[in-house]
């Protein structure tokens, strides 16, 4: 049987005690320090001692509408931050990534840099200003292992901050595949349409809402463009997690979504009560009833 990770503890603080100004995340037994602020936050932020330090820092905001981001490294990253406030006027919040003890060299951060870039890319979630992929530097085997393992901290502490662009939310098809049990895997529910021919499958695992791949949506986005769920929908085709099927669009790969609605929303493309329209496979109980059952029971989610 697989273990779960261990839960990890998350300090977060609020320099002038404000929930959108200046931050400070860090992590028990890691030595990265996070240091989060929006633009009109930015001379206090270089003020601090953490922004002259050796580091990777990311700018994010939007253009024409689209999220975006920037990634970069320096000795300084200061120095950088404040040529980027003259040259790039999109961006709205900077965050910088160093070691509380200062002792990242140049070439961590180059590889930081390059992977983080490798990522982003790969994730697809936002269009980035970088005009390249810079190539990773040489490191020792001990010096790569541990940036991987600082990376890995990174990863999990900025969806805690509400940056997702490195989150990957495919899944490999081992996650569904008839490898196991069917009871280890989890339960399946399944969504349609006989009006636009959709049919979708999507398991509950360890709290992940996964639709299956191979299953079908509609091929554009119907519903209206204020929709959350829009931008969404279109990044899911962007990153090619949706790819055209004839008159549909399929499912690539496996995908995590948040909720059942969020599912339901993305395949049927305009709003959607994916509580309801979700039904258990081979009983058509709708989602919200089967939850319901297990809170009654005090049975976990994924039982």
């Amino acid at each position: 049987m697989t273990s779960r990770p261990e839960g990890r503890s998350l300090e977060l603080y609020f320099i002038d005690g404000r929930p959108d100004g200046m931050l400070t995340a860090e992590v028990f037994n890691w030595t990265g320090h996070i240091l989060m602020a929006p633009r009109t936050q930015i001379s206090a932020a270089l003020a601090r001692k953490e922004a002259r330090h050796t580091g990777v820092y990311l700018l994010m905001g939007e253009r024409e509408g689209r999220p975006m981001a920037y990634l970069g490294e320096g000795d300084d990253i200061s120095h950088r931050i404040k040529n980027h406030d003259i040259n790039k006027d999109w961006w709205t919040t900077v965050v910088l990534v160093t070691s509380a003890a200062n002792n990242l060299h140049k070439a961590h951060v180059q590889y930081l840099e390059a992977r983080l870039i490798e990522v982003a890319r790969t994730v697809g979630r936002v269009s980035l200003d970088n005009a390249t992929t810079p190539a990773r530097p040489t490191l020792s085997d001990a010096a790569q292992s541990n940036m991987e393992a600082f990376l890995d901290n990174l990863f999990m502490v900025l969806p805690a901050l509400r940056i997702d662009m490195f989150l990957e939310s495919t899944r490999p098809a081992s996650t569904t595949v008839a490898t196991t049990s069917k009871s280890a895997l989890g339960p399946e529910f399944e969504l349609t349409s006989a009006k636009h021919g959709l049919q979708a499958l999507a398991r509950l695992v360890d709290g992940e809402f996964i639709v299956e791949a191979g299953s079908t949506a509609r091929s554009a986005w119907e519903g209206t463009d204020e929709h959350t769920y829009r931008r969404l929908h279109a990044e899911l085709v962007s990153s090619s997690v949706l790819l055209p099927d004839g008159a549909h669009r399929r499912f690539a790969s496996n995908y995590a979504f948040k909720s059942p609605s969020a599912a339901a929303a993305v395949i049927f493309g305009r709003a959607a009560n994916g509580q309801m329209e979700w039904k258990l496979k081979g009983s058509g109980l709708p989602y919200k009833d089967w939850e319901a059952r297990q809170v009654a029971s005090g049975l976990g989610a994924d039982k």
